[in-house]
């Protein structure tokens, strides 16, 4: 099995690190949807990150279908409570956290790939403001009750949290509200970044480093 894509996507990221936690062996090729764009083509037509090739030669694409295909292959360990309440508030963290992911990465596009006189304010004050919106409301549910940080009870959610809020700190420090309106989502991600799945798949344009149990 092989997954395709830099580290400097949250998306690849969270992927990586997930199956890492699954238990899960696989190659990690870092390749860029950019400066790598033939090379990629090659793989996957749609040049999107990550992608993830079965050992049958199937290309899946979006990590959160990646796991999904992922957690079939690694039935002893659950990303996902099985039901509700739990499973609820899991996927009202994973939501959040995405879409803050997302829009930090919609500001970084306009930002880096747009020429200074064709980015939109309007636009990116929108994003931004998006943005902050969905860390403060992460802020809250985390709040309400914790979250384990552990090796072997993290789930989906945390992964997410620790990814995003990596992202979004490198990427848009600008975008984000006051540190200490967000105390225990950062002290959270802190504590996650320890973990050796997250230290063996550091955000940035390196390889995912094997990762012992």
């Amino acid at each position: 099995m092989q997954l395709i894509g830099m580290l400097d996507s949250p998306y690849v990221r969270r992927a990586a690190i997930a199956m890492q936690l699954l238990g899960l062996r696989f190659e990690h090729r870092s390749l860029s949807v950019f400066r790598t764009f033939d090379e990629f083509s090659r793989i996957n037509p749609v040049v999107k990150a990550p992608t993830f090739v079965c050992d049958d030669g199937t290309v899946l694409m979006d990590s959160t279908l990646i796991l999904q295909y992922a957690q079939s292959l690694s039935p002893g360990r659950a990303l996902l409570p099985p039901s509700d309440p739990a499973l609820k508030r899991a996927l009202r963290l994973i939501g959040l956290a995405l879409a803050a992911t997302d829009k930090s990465v919609q500001a970084v596009y306009e930002q880096q790939l747009r020429p200074d006189d064709k980015q939109h304010a309007p636009w990116l004050e929108r994003v931004g403001a998006q943005l902050r919106a969905a860390l403060l409301e992460l802020e809250a549910e985390m709040g309400k009750a914790p979250l384990s940080a552990e090796r072997d009870a993290i789930g989906l959610a945390g992964i997410t949290i620790g990814v995003m809020w990596e992202f979004v700190r490198q990427m848009t420090p600008e975008l984000l509200p006051p540190a200490e309106r967000l105390q225990t989502l950062i002290a959270y991600a802190t504590e996650v970044e320890q973990l050796p799945e997250f230290r063996a798949a550091p955000h940035g344009d390196g390889l995912v480093q094997p990762c012992g149990g």
